[in-house]
C-alpha cells in the first residue's frame, strides 16, 4: 500500500490481534458536514477478540447491539457508554467472527470518548463501511512505530485473565 491509500478490506479482515498494532501510524480520515477534511494519526487503540474473550461485547453472543460485529472487517462499531460517551471501533475478521478494535488515541487526543467528540462520532456512524464511507475512512501511511502493550481499561467486570490480557497498543513516537 501506498501513502494516503485507503485501506482495504484484506487490511481488515484478519485476527484482531494482528490488525490492532498494524493501525499504529494509519491516519484516520474525517469529513465534517460542513465539507471540511481533517486527518489524524491512530496513536492508541484496544483489541476486543469474539465470543471467547470476556470484556468483548461479542462474549454475550449475537445480539442487535453486537450485529455488526459479526459482518466483515472494515465496519464501524459504535456504542454509547454512560449515556454520555460514544465508543468508536473497527471491526476486524472475516463475516461471522466478531472482533472489534476501540481506537483510544488520535493525534495528541487520548480517552476514546475525547476521540469522539473531536470526530463528531454518534450512531449514525454504526455500521459504516470504511471501505466506501465517504464520511470516515483510515489510509495507509508510512510512518509504522514502534509500540508498547499494556492491559486493556475498564473491564474489571471480564475477570482477572481476560482483563490482564496486554491487548492494548500505544504507539511510541
Amino acid at each position: 500500500m501506498k501513502p494516503n491509500q485507503r485501506l482495504t478490506a484484506g487490511f481488515f479482515q484478519r485476527d484482531v490481534l494482528d490488525v490492532a498494532p498494524d493501525l499504529l501510524g494509519k491516519i484516520l480520515v474525517r469529513r465534517y458536514s460542513n465539507q471540511t477534511i481533517k486527518r489524524f494519526m491512530i496513536t492508541e487503540v484496544e483489541a476486543y477478540r469474539g465470543e471467547e474473550d470476556l470484556a468483548c461485547h461479542a462474549s454475550k453472543g449475537r445480539t442487535p447491539r453486537t450485529e455488526v460485529m459479526y459482518w466483515s472487517g472494515g465496519h464501524i462499531y459504535v456504542y454509547l457508554i454512560y449515556g454520555i460517551h460514544y465508543m468508536l471501533n473497527f471491526v476486524t475478521e472475516r463475516e461471522g467472527i466478531p472482533q472489534a478494535i476501540l481506537i483510544r488515541g488520535i493525534d495528541d487526543i487520548i480517552g476514546p470518548g475525547r476521540v469522539s467528540k473531536i470526530l463528531e462520532i454518534d450512531m449514525s456512524h454504526n455500521q459504516t463501511d470504511l471501505l466506501f464511507s465517504d464520511d470516515l475512512w483510515v489510509e495507509d501511511s508510512v510512518i509504522k512505530p514502534e509500540f508498547k502493550t499494556s492491559t486493556r481499561i475498564g473491564i474489571d467486570y471480564a475477570g482477572e485473565f481476560w482483563k490482564n490480557r496486554p491487548w492494548r497498543f500505544i504507539a511510541q513516537l
